[in-house]
């Protein structure tokens, strides 16, 4: 991809024309209601930003993985009426995406106006990027603006089949997205570090092999640690572990040290005998791991370790947490080091840049998230741009 090919609509004449903008409108409902806008949120400002140009902005998104066509569970009429809430104004909405409702919703637009289109996967041709279906949607727009990277690892009639058929923009959150991660891996301010955790390696080979060619230290921790420990001949007890990959462990670190990384691993764990919350657990030594014990944790001298290897940094790339975060007290060590690089962020000496589903509920219960340099909500998107995978709803846009 030829990322300095893509093209906002900064300066572009958008008055009067009708702008499809493929949002990522997946956001949490219940009972009808939002029950969390952030993501919302921060689509406000583009969105108004069009509107207050003169644009009919139409906004396109998928929601869910609803099954055998529409269906009230996985409208988007709650998210068209939380749009208004947010936006102080009404937001129109169409009860299809496609055909008459659609149209007739676009042509009732007057210039500034906003509307929702109906869920895209209420028809089968968004995710099979049926041509058929792409054409359709493309009868409702003069300019395409991509603003969905969570969504752009995925060859969608939405996100890649549009580009065919309209004159085609990136959005600001996708450019946001992009710089973020491209400042973090393609230009970044060395030394360089990058924590990847979580719990197996089988779900993370492909990154922490590209990581390893890109980063200066590969912070290893959660569930992943603990392979990479064993491969290694520690004893990790009843640990979360996947024997089967040990060999893959030692080709990584065999990589890690040809291409100069060091790879970081925990030096202490805190254990325990259940998993539950609350149950009694201790600070142990490595080679001190109980048969039945399980750990769930890094510990102090971890912490303290990673926290002096993070000093030494000048940018950090996170991806999944150090231990059993969601389970107290299994989260101490990854908010600590949490807590560490928000500090570091907030007093200019680092840029952080974080994202999963995983890690930014780990960063918001540690209440740092809004301190670090960007976090980013994609999930597959992220690790496939960590894994230095092409994303087609991307690089449809550099065409």
């Amino acid at each position: 991809m030829n990322l300095d090919r893509l093209k906002t609509t900064a300066g572009l004449d958008v008055a009067g024309k009708r702008v499809l903008v493929r949002a990522d409108l997946n956001v949490p409902v219940r009972d009808g209601k939002v029950t969390d806008a952030t993501r919302l949120e921060r689509l406000v400002p583009g969105l108004n930003d069009l509107a207050s140009r003169g644009a009919k902005v139409i906004v396109i998104s998928h929601f869910g993985r609803p099954k055998g066509g529409p269906s009230d569970e996985f409208s988007l009429k709650p998210v068209a009426d939380q749009f208004s809430t947010l936006l102080g104004k009404p937001v129109a909405f169409a009860s299809d995406c496609i055909g008459e409702k659609a149209s007739a919703t676009v042509s009732a637009m007057n210039n500034g106006d906003i509307a929702v289109l109906e869920n895209l996967r209420f028809h089968k041709g968004e995710e099979k990027n049926d041509s058929a279906f792409a054409a359709e949607l493309a009868k409702l727009g003069d300019i395409f603006v991509g603003d969905a990277f969570s969504c752009a690892h995925r060859a969608h009639a939405s996100t890649e089949g549009l580009t065919h058929r309209l004159p085609s923009y990136a959005g600001p959150l996708l450019m946001e997205e992009i710089n973020a991660l491209r400042k973090a891996l393609e230009v970044p301010q060395r030394p360089t570090a990058a924590v990847v955790g979580g719990a197996k390696v089988s779900t993370k080979i492909p990154v922490l092999t590209n990581l390893v060619a890109k980063v200066d230290k590969l912070i290893i921790g959660g569930g992943m640690a603990n392979t990479f420990l064993q491969a290694m001949g520690v004893n990790v007890g009843k640990s979360l572990s996947e024997p089967e990959f040990h060999a893959t462990a030692h080709e990584i670190m065999a990589a890690a040290k040809a291409k100069g990384c060091e790879i970081v691993l925990p030096v202490d764990a805190v254990i325990a005998r259940e998993f539950k919350e609350g149950a009694a657990n201790e600070v142990v030594a490595l080679d001190k791991v109980p048969s039945d014990g399980m750990i769930l944790d890094v510990g102090p001298a971890s912490v303290a370790h990673v926290a002096k290897v993070l000093e030494g940094c000048r940018t950090l790339l996170w991806n999944g947490p150090m231990g059993a975060f969601e389970i107290a007290p299994f989260g101490t060590g990854t908010f600590a080091l949490a807590k560490q690089a928000a500090e570091l962020t907030k007093a200019g000496k680092l840029v952080s840049v974080a994202g999963c589903g995983d890690t930014v509920a780990a960063l918001n219960a540690a209440g740092v998230t809004d301190d670090f340099t960007y976090v980013s909500t994609a999930g597959g998107a992220f690790l496939e741009w960590l894994e230095g995978q092409e994303l087609p709803g991307v690089a449809a846009l550099t065409r």
